[in-house]
């Protein structure tokens, strides 16, 4: 009996040992939420892989940029992983971030981002159309399918989508920049003649200014060069200084003077605005697209299409062109570009100009431009180049619903008033020139002084202000005079040239 009641409890035990063992055994192991890359923001996808980011971000925690990007954005982030740190340091003979100070660690992560959204399908050869948080252009280059940021960093992961933006991986990190451009072309031995050129002529201090006071605070300067190599020279016979000065100039004693032809060889090939491959055609209508050189005397020629044509001569099927390998390298203050010519000084072909009455520095540089509306109500100290008279001028943007604007942006007046632009140079020749403007608008229009057409209210948007030929390369002034009390929204000036 004895052993019988044991044996039914062993039984039992057997069976309850069984039967635990199989509620464990078929239990599934506790899910950990580990959350795809679109449901975290940047900051988190860095802290997240540590064992790839984690010197990137160490730098995050330090300048405490990590909040900045843990908000909403769009932000595109070009990451360098640790391999990359790791090179970055050593070039700097240090072993951490920490080593750092706290100005460069912030500036080193703020080269790295673009207060926009860039997926690499938006990127093509020339810069990131957007400048980087630091106020930067990043250039982009191929070789290729890969894909180049300033000549040193490939991205070797695209397209990674967070919740606030796009990171893109890349194998190097991106310095800052803050050599001029002639400090950049003067570090390259292949154009030690053009530097040379630079210098005599007094160039060089121009090309070496980085920004200079505007107001209260600094205004950028912005240049772009096209640079002659040493071995163009020499296949034209010019191997030193002395036989580059003979051979464009019969006065080597007045090579400082603007009207001597070397100086305006030197200065020709230096423009003014920087204009990396992917900016020469910003108007697919204007094509070729003209580029005034630093004295707005005169300008070069680009129109692009299975190459870059600069200063093409459609009679004889002639023109010069860059050497795209060793383009586009970034300065401080714009963009060097190779050329494969002499690149001779001409008058270029005429082209169709559109000029923007919002595109002045002094009012490029305000924090309104291309943001939101902005009022002033001195017409005759505010700008440089814009003048009026009347209750107030605004700065009008509306970045929707606007398709008739040029850039969304325009001048505008109320009431009774007068509005006059002065344009930048113009070359000489013959050009009919067309008004854009919109509003209840009823007003005369005058071209240096003289009365050359009426607007009235209508439903048009352009209107035809006549022909004109300038014998002289030179400023125009535009002005637009009410005749009645009326709106005016003024966005563009197009001079197209008129075959003689």
């Amino acid at each position: 009996m004895k052993r019988k009641i044991f044996n039914n409890i062993r039984g039992k035990s057997l069976l309850s040992l069984l039967f635990l063992y199989l509620i464990v055994a078929c239990t599934p192991e506790p899910i950990i939420w580990d959350p795809r890359a679109d449901e975290l923001v940047i900051a988190q996808y860095i802290e997240r892989d540590s064992t790839k980011f984690s010197e990137f971000n160490k730098l995050l925690v330090n300048t405490q940029l990590n909040s900045f990007l843990s908000i909403r954005g769009p932000y595109t982030l070009f990451l360098p992983n640790d391999s990359a740190m790791k090179v970055y340091y050593a070039s700097k003979n240090i072993s951490s971030a920490d080593q750092l100070d706290e100005e460069t660690q912030r500036n080193l992560v703020l080269n790295h981002l673009v207060l926009a959204e860039i997926a690499a399908g938006d990127i093509g050869l020339g810069a990131i159309r957007q400048t980087n948080a630091i106020n930067d252009k990043l250039a982009t280059d191929f070789i290729g399918s890969d894909i180049y940021i300033n000549k040193v960093a490939k991205i070797i992961d695209r397209d990674t989508k967070v919740s606030n933006g796009i990171i893109h991986e890349v194998d190097h990190v991106l310095e800052p920049i803050t050599f001029s451009l002639f400090d950049l072309i003067s570090s390259d031995p292949n154009l030690s003649l053009f530097t040379k050129g630079l210098e005599l002529t007094g160039i060089k201090d121009t090309l070496n200014i980085v920004d200079f006071p505007f107001g209260a605070k600094m205004a950028r300067t912005y240049f772009t060069i096209l640079a002659v190599p040493d071995t163009i020279f020499n296949r034209y016979g010019i191997y030193s200084i002395e036989d580059m000065i003979s051979y464009f100039t019969d006065e080597p004693d007045k090579i400082t003077e603007i009207e001597n032809g070397f100086y305006q060889y030197i200065e020709y090939h230096c423009l003014n605005g920087s204009h990396f491959l992917s900016d020469l055609v910003p108007d697919p209508a204007v094509n070729p697209q003209l580029y005034p050189i630093l004295s707005f005397n005169n300008n070069i020629s680009v129109r692009v299409a299975k190459d870059y044509y600069i200063n093409e001569n459609t009679a004889e099927g002639t023109f010069t062109s860059f050497l795209v390998e060793q383009s586009n390298r970034p300065a401080k203050n714009g963009a060097l570009h190779i050329v494969n010519d002499l690149l001779p000084v001409v008058d270029p072909e005429p082209t169709k100009i559109i000029f923007d009455t919002c595109e002045y520095l002094d009012m490029m540089e305000g924090e309104y431009y291309m943001k939101y509306y902005k009022k002033w109500y001195d017409g005759q100290n505010t700008f440089q180049f814009i003048k009026w008279e009347g209750d107030y001028l605004q700065y009008y943007y509306k970045n929707h619903d606007a398709p008739i604007q040029k850039n969304f942006d325009g001048l505008q007046m109320i009431g009774h008033w007068w509005l006059e632009v002065t344009t930048p140079k113009v070359m000489k020749g013959t050009y009919s020139m067309t008004g854009y403007v919109w509003g209840g608008r009823v007003c005369d229009v005058y071209v240096d002084d003289v009365k050359v057409a009426h607007i009235g209210s209508s439903d048009s948007d352009r209107y035809d202000w006549g022909t004109f030929t300038w014998d002289t390369t030179t400023e125009h002034k535009v002005r637009l005079v009410s005749t009645a009390y009326s709106t005016v929204f003024w966005d563009t000036i197009e001079l197209t040239p008129v075959s003689q």
